[in-house]
Parts: C-alpha cells; structure tokens; sequence
C-alpha cells in the first residue's frame, strides 16, 4: 500500500513541478524584459503579465513587419495557445494538488509533462 501512495504522489509532483518549471520559466522571460512579478498573488500576475507581454511582443513585430503577418499571425496563435496552456496548468495545479482523487493524477501528470515541454521549447525563442 506505501508503494501505491508513493506512485500516486509522483502524479501529483509530476504536475506541481511541470507547472513550476513553466511558472518560473514565465518570470525569468518577463524579468529579462524588465518586469519583476512581485509576491502576492504571483501565479495571476505572472499569467496575466505574459498574456499581456507576450501579446504586445506579437502586435509590435506585425506592425514593424508587416510582410510576415501571415507568420506572425500563426506565432501570435500559438502564443495564445502558450498562455492558455499556462493557466490550465496553474488552474490544474491547484485543483489536483488540494481536491483530487489519485485516480485522475496519471493522466493529468503527462498532460502536464507534454505541456511544460512544449512551454519551454517555445519560450526559449523569446529569448534566443
């Protein structure tokens, strides 16, 4: 019985440190710009300033770049793509890590897994 509820609890850490490692990764792109996410409430302002970074970064190179809007239109999708999978990761996070049963975790700790590579992978160009 220990070994199942040290099984279950790696789905739990599983999710708790893809979305950290997307939450941290979010605040180190946001600090490199030059914004400092403070500590209260740090999850929303940190998701909320990455919509808005993010979708400013975006309308800035479509206006400068006008002959790349249709590149630029599929970045600006993705990008809110990104954001909407931050906040289903941050959402996510708190319901599964205070309200759900050990049953789901599996299946939601690679869904978070899958999401916090492709997060990674694509903020990495923001700051190459």
């Amino acid at each position: 019985m220990a070994h199942l509820a040290n099984a279950n609890n790696s789905f739990l850490w599983t999710i708790v440190c893809a979305y950290y490692s997307m939450f941290y990764i979010a605040n180190a792109i946001l600090y490199s710009y030059g914004y400092k996410v403070g500590s209260k409430i740090a999850h929303k302002v940190t998701a909320d300033a990455l919509i808005v970074h993010i979708r400013n970064k975006l309308n800035k190179s479509i206006l400068d770049q006008y002959e790349e809007v249709q590149k630029q239109a599929l970045n600006f999708m993705n990008a809110n793509d990104l954001v909407l999978q931050f906040d289903l990761e941050r959402e996510k996070r708190n319901r599964v890590q205070y309200s759900t049963t050990e049953l789901i975790k599996n299946a939601k700790a690679k869904t978070s897994l899958e999401r916090a590579k492709r997060f990674y992978t694509e903020m990495r160009k923001l700051i190459i």
